[in-house]
């Protein structure tokens, strides 16, 4: 597989993972559970550093510059539509930011924006991988000579180095597993929330 591409699709693995336990925590809220505001605050963490930051501008600052230029326009079509839900997210993201940041107990309306937040959030980001995986990528793949795409791969590197610092994606897998291993994703509704906005004619 081409290292670029692979080096996107191997981030949105552990994204998809970390939205699974997202929503675990989210409906265990839903259904009355004790809110944690320290995790809050780290899902918070983890998805507008490493899933927006650092993947999602990898896609804005690199990946769809290069497609621009091979006659993928920024205005419409597939990369306008990636772009779109970018937006959307950091809404959803940035409210759990926003929880995350305050002190003591979950209050009864900051419960109720972690469960709407999250369980819109959920779906919207796995129907997004979905879309990337299986129709933007190919279509980079086909468009952007292959000396170019490779170039690419370098360009993440860097990109990240400037972005993120040293060790910080290490800390963000680590940030990721102590997510998953405390709420653990549910596959069966991951796979529910993937096909519910993952379909090709959503591009």
């Amino acid at each position: 597989m081409d290292r670029a591409i692979e080096t996107l699709m191997n981030e949105h693995r552990v994204i998809e993972q970390v939205l699974g336990s997202l929503e675990t925590f989210a409906i265990n809220l839903r259904n009355h559970a004790d809110g944690d505001r320290e995790m809050v605050k780290d899902y918070g963490d983890f998805f507008r550093n490493f899933a927006d930051r650092c993947h999602h501008g990898k896609e804005e600052d690199r990946l769809f510059v290069k497609m621009n230029a091979y006659g993928f326009p920024a205005e419409y079509g597939p990369i306008a539509v990636m772009l779109a839900d970018h937006v959307e997210g950091r809404k959803h993201v940035g409210a759990l930011v926003d929880v995350g940041s305050g002190s003591g107990p979950l209050t009864a309306e900051e419960r109720e924006a972690v469960i709407s937040h999250a369980l819109a959030y959920v779906p919207l980001l796995l129907g997004h991988i979905m879309k990337e995986d299986n129709i933007l990528y190919p279509m980079a793949l086909q468009a952007v000579p292959a000396a170019e795409m490779e170039a690419l791969a370098d360009d993440f590197e860097a990109f990240e180095k400037g972005v993120m610092g040293d060790g910080e994606h290490e800390r963000f897998h680590a940030l990721a597993e102590n997510l998953i291993e405390a709420y653990p994703p549910d596959p069966a509704r991951m796979a529910a929330g993937a096909a519910c906005t993952g379909c090709p004619g959503h591009m």
